[in-house]
């Protein structure tokens, strides 16, 4: 019995702990500071929107559910955003509020 507490104790002390994050980076496109909208929920997210093989940086924006997109040029740069357009329109997420 002893020997299973200390098991237990031992594993649990072995476990990983709160994940680590890098320190925050400020993202640019085409040398403008990447913003959005308040009240903020932005959900950013990294998908290869144009499948060029770069993951492009996605932005949503809580007012109206759009989402921008900034290309992905290369080299760790992203072209000025626009808008996420679906059948010829700016795509929008309904609200659940």
């Amino acid at each position: 019995m002893l020997m299973n507490w200390l098991l237990v104790v031992l594993g649990a002390a072995a476990m990983p702990q709160a994940p680590e994050f890098a320190p925050p980076v400020r993202m640019e496109a085409e040398g403008k500071i990447v913003k959005v909208e308040a009240p903020g929920y932005a959900a950013p997210a990294w998908f290869d929107v144009d499948k060029d093989g770069q993951k492009d940086l996605i932005v949503g924006q809580f007012n109206g559910g759009k989402m921008m997109v900034y290309k992905n040029t290369g080299n760790g740069k992203l072209a000025k955003g626009e808008w996420l357009m679906a059948a010829g329109k700016v795509a929008e997420v309904p609200g659940v509020w």
